[in-house]
């Protein structure tokens, strides 16, 4: 069963788009991303809250 969902898969694909470009913010203060894990976070939170099928975030603690 796939993890993830073909509306997640497409959100991630339009962060990693726009952080190739430089064009992907994050934050109220809309600082440029420079982390492509953090450009992938930001795909999957946006998938979340428009429903996709995304699954859990989990808890590192340390």
């Amino acid at each position: 069963m796939a993890k993830y969902g073909k509306k997640a898969q497409s959100e991630v694909e339009k962060a990693m788009h726009e952080y190739k470009r430089g064009q992907l913010e994050s934050g109220k203060k809309g600082g440029r991303v420079t982390s492509r894990k953090q450009a992938i976070a930001i795909g999957l939170s946006k998938a979340r809250r428009k429903g996709a099928k995304v699954p859990f975030r989990e808890n590192k603690e340390k």
